[in-house]
């Protein structure tokens, strides 16, 4: 029986070799820092979790996320990775989580960052919940979010911190992306300039002195020498405009059944570590550098980013289904805020 064993596993191998090799799905990634930034060792470590699966990414790394996007839209790839600003236009849900406040807590005047990005944890973990609800929640058309990870809080630099009050923003320039409508919206009700910029471009904006405000995390601080824009009376706001996300989407039809869900399952599993490393960038500001609202600067800009909110969703600009959800795990991570008792953002 000797030789049998031997022409089957003779047999077995030829087939192998005969076999054409699995095709690689093709993932076009941005990160400001390109290939070598943090969120590509990351999608780096992803698409080594899916090849256990079965699934092999071929990853394209971009320092220019509209480049990544305009390879996403015309099928040079199967895949995108970029922030919400640019992934809402695949599925509106998912991209709420980037509304204006919408992840903010305040209690009393103070900002509880911890809490706040427990509200975007809870919010992750929801959308990688493995249901029927969650899978359509997270399709929309051929499109698929297939992972939302954290990128930091998004703080107020301005290049004087004189700055730091709502009312003093009137008539200052103020960075907006030229794609997100929202942001533009937002500055005009304050009656401030908004000036047109990319996530390509928007620190060159500012280091440039073309504009007195932009809204970043504190991960691209260093990497972008934003301290160049702030100068010698600048300062970073310790008050969160919103938490940024970065956002996987799919064409699902070109991936296995059920791979979305197994992929937003590994995204959430990720959100410690994405944390680590906004703490991290946190510290490389310099403590001076930072600018404490008081308590009742807080309130207004919580109320504003509200009501902002509110005004941008009958807009059209926000979703409705997103915000709801968004309000209700605000209110289970901080069941004490005044708006827990109104019907807001819920209708």
């Amino acid at each position: 029986m000797a030789w049998l064993r031997c022409m089957a596993a003779a047999v077995c191998a030829a087939s192998l070799l005969s076999a054409p090799a699995q095709a690689a799905q093709k993932v076009c990634v941005y990160d400001f820092i390109g290939a070598s930034g943090d969120l590509f060792n990351m999608v780096r470590d992803y698409a080594l979790a899916m090849q256990r699966d079965g699934v092999f990414l071929e990853l394209k790394g971009y320092n220019d996320e509209a480049a990544a996007l305009e390879a996403y839209k015309s099928g040079q790839c199967d895949g995108f990775v970029g922030t919400a600003f640019r992934s809402r236009q695949f599925n509106a849900v998912a991209g709420s989580i980037d509304s204006l406040g919408a992840t903010t807590i305040v209690r009393k005047g103070n900002v509880d960052m911890p809490a706040s990005y427990e509200v975007m944890r809870k919010l992750i973990q929801t959308y990688a919940a493995p249901s029927p609800q969650v899978a359509k929640l997270m399709t929309n058309g051929e499109h698929e979010v297939a992972g939302i990870a954290p990128a930091g809080a998004a703080y107020p630099f301005v290049n004087d911190r004189k700055l730091s009050s709502v009312e003093a923003l009137a008539g200052k320039r103020i960075v907006a992306f030229d794609y997100d409508k929202a942001q533009g919206a937002m500055i005009q009700r304050i009656k401030a300039i908004p000036v047109s910029a990319t996530i390509s471009n928007f620190h060159l904006k500012f280091n440039g002195g073309q504009a007195d405000m932009m809204a970043a995390p504190t991960i691209a601080y260093q990497p972008l020498e934003l301290s160049k824009g702030l100068g010698s009376k600048g300062a970073v706001v310790r008050f969160p405009l919103l938490l940024v996300s970065y956002q996987m989407v799919i064409r699902h039809a070109q991936f296995p059944d059920g791979f979305g869900a197994k992929s937003r399952t590994f995204w959430a599993g990720q959100f410690d570590r994405m944390l680590q490393l906004i703490r991290r960038a946190d510290t490389t500001i310099p403590p001076a550098r930072w600018e404490d609202l008081n308590p009742d600067d807080a309130v207004k800009y919580t109320l504003l980013l509200r009501e902002s909110r509110i005004q941008l969703t009958q807009q059209g600009l926000y979703d409705k289904r997103g915000l709801k959800v968004l309000k209700r795990i605000r209110c289970h991570v901080n069941p004490g805020d005044a708006e827990c008792e109104t019907k807001l953002e819920e209708e």
